[in-house]
């Protein structure tokens, strides 16, 4: 009686290791999800290139397009909609929220270092360009995990030539 007992508690135990590296292969892939969205969002906004500037012959990148290209890039690689919820086939459970979303423009003196320390971030860039930091949370699904919530980074140059 004891030996099926010890099966059993074996068994319960082996299962939850189990569960375990299931569940933290589906976290750092959640994160890598989050990485690539937020390094697509950076960079399609600084491709946003003012033209008018650009007749003058002054690289700048459009405010407001580049604000708009950064959230549809997020919405569309993580299934959210225009509030950061995600939409009912996204593999999120609660809302991505855009943290900081900082332009730097031609009147910059380049090379430009950002830094944050609240986010233990600091970048350097040679040119114009955007800088995204985005929370987002890991949709635990076996419970295992501890709740996990990340701030994820980005920063792109506007590509010139």
């Amino acid at each position: 009686m004891y030996k099926l007992l010890l099966i059993v508690v074996m068994m319960s135990i082996w299962l939850s290791l189990h569960l375990l590296q299931v569940e933290e292969q589906l976290a750092m892939k959640t994160l890598f999800q989050g990485k690539h969205a937020v390094n697509r969002a950076t960079h399609a906004a600084a491709q946003q290139v003012d033209t008018a500037a650009l007749g003058e012959g002054v690289f700048r990148i459009e405010p407001i397009k580049a604000e708009a290209a950064a959230a549809l890039y997020l919405q569309q690689n993580l299934l959210l909609n225009a509030h950061g919820a995600p939409l009912a086939g996204s593999f999120l459970k609660e809302a991505v929220q855009v943290v900081v979303f900082k332009l730097v423009n031609a009147d910059e003196i380049f090379p430009f270092t950002y830094r944050n320390k609240a986010y233990q971030y600091e970048v350097t860039l040679q040119r114009p360009g955007v800088i995204l930091i985005i929370k987002m949370a890991y949709p635990r699904v076996f419970e295992v995990l501890e709740p996990i919530e990340w701030h994820i980074k980005g920063a792109a140059e506007l590509i010139a030539g």
